[in-house]
């Protein structure tokens, strides 16, 4: 009795989990089939996303730039005209040094130098009573001969009139006039003056030394103005204001800085060009001119343009009108750039350039107003691409 009841027991531990296992997997079967598979929808191609900007001609200026290194307008060597002892050195004759026109440098010892005038004057005093005394005898000897009673005695001679003795000693007064002149100047030599607005580039002379003349003790450089050469592609030179030799004609707009200072901006002017192009490099040099380089005169902030400094240079040339400005990163090898047309397709079209700056081109031709120029970067630009552009400005 008790052997039936053991089986059944055990039968029922086998078959419940069993039964439970597949109730389970049919009611997962009947979950999955009451539930709808998702609708799918259609894949469409959006095109691959473009930053665009309308082209629209203007009136554009040509910027040329370029570099230079400042050097004075003006710069001589500083020699003696006379000899001597220096007896008296001022003491901003030093490299750096600054002096106005007319303002003294040195001087020179002035003993011989005013003896010598003094002497001059002696001789000039002595020329001036033989010629006194001359005159006198000629006018005796013309009385004397007008009392003697000749026949056909005619004119006076030189002889009687003295005139070759009247030339001679006018000849002498005038060399002893000639000899007190140049004494004078000598003696006016011995003091050295600033040949204009300047300063000192180097010296060398101390107080006590003994000049030759002719032996040079400065270099000195002008600071009203300063010049800046600048060579320039020959391609360039149209679109500047260049003064012809002689002329009054204003030359072209300069703006002069230091590089990567900006705010250091000084203006200019093209004064002239150097008139031939260099054989090697192939360029030009043109001469911008920049006044009171030094800051001197200036009122305010004023950033000086020391000479041999290194500055960047920005020539405003003519106003063009209907032009095309575009970013120079628009603008691919082969002077091609790309357009979204109409259809948002992408087009390949040629431009005629007519200028490259540092960060746009001026374009004359190739483009209409209304063209959507493409500025993004692609990797493979295949003409009829579709594309989504996006105004640059919404891009930003």
């Amino acid at each position: 009795m008790e052997e039936p009841r053991k089986r059944s027991g055990l039968l029922l531990k086998i078959l419940l989990p069993l039964l439970i296992l597949l109730i389970g997997i049919g009611g997962f079967k009947l979950m999955m089939g009451l539930k709808k598979e998702p609708q799918r929808k259609p894949t469409t191609h959006q095109g691959v996303p473009v930053s665009v900007t309308e082209v629209a001609a203007a009136t554009e200026q040509i910027i040329v730039r370029a570099t230079g290194t400042v050097q004075p307008d003006q710069e001589i060597t500083i020699v003696p005209e006379v000899t001597g002892k220096v007896e008296w050195l001022s003491p901003k004759l030093i490299s750096g040094g600054l002096f106005k026109t007319g303002e003294p440098l040195l001087r020179i010892a002035t003993a011989d130098y005013q003896l010598a005038v003094d002497q001059a004057r002696a001789t000039v005093a002595k020329a001036q009573v033989s010629l006194a005394t001359e005159q006198e005898q000629a006018k005796v000897a013309l009385a004397e001969w007008a009392r003697m009673n000749l026949p056909d005695k005619g004119e006076p001679g030189p002889l009687v009139t003295r005139e070759i003795q009247l030339l001679q000693e006018q000849a002498n007064l005038d060399a002893a006039e000639a000899s007190l002149k140049l004494a004078l100047l000598n003696l006016q030599r011995t003091e050295i003056r600033a040949p204009f607005n300047g300063r000192i580039s180097a010296e060398q002379v101390d107080l006590g030394q003994y000049l030759r003349s002719g032996t040079s003790i400065a270099t000195f450089s002008g600071t009203d103005r300063a010049e800046i050469h600048v060579e320039l592609a020959d391609r360039e030179l149209k679109w500047l204001q260049i003064p012809a030799p002689g002329s009054t004609s204003a030359g072209s707009t300069a703006v002069i800085s230091l590089p990567d200072e900006a705010q250091s901006a000084r203006m200019g002017q093209i004064s002239r060009s150097l008139g031939e192009i260099d054989q090697q490099s192939r360029m030009a040099t043109v001469v911008v001119s920049v006044s009171d380089p030094y800051c001197l005169a200036s009122q305010g902030e004023c950033t000086p343009l020391l000479n041999g400094r290194f500055v960047d240079v920005e020539l405003r040339g003519a106003n063009l009108a209907d032009i095309v400005s575009i970013p120079r990163k628009a603008l691919h090898p082969g002077d091609i750039v790309w357009i979204a047309d109409s259809g948002q397709r992408l087009q390949v079209r040629q431009v005629d350039v007519l200028h490259r700056d540092r960060d746009k081109v001026l374009l004359k031709g190739g483009l209409n107003n209304g063209d959507q120029l493409i500025l993004s970067s692609l990797a493979v630009a295949a003409e009829g691409t579709l594309l989504r552009p996006v105004p640059a400005e919404e891009a930003q």
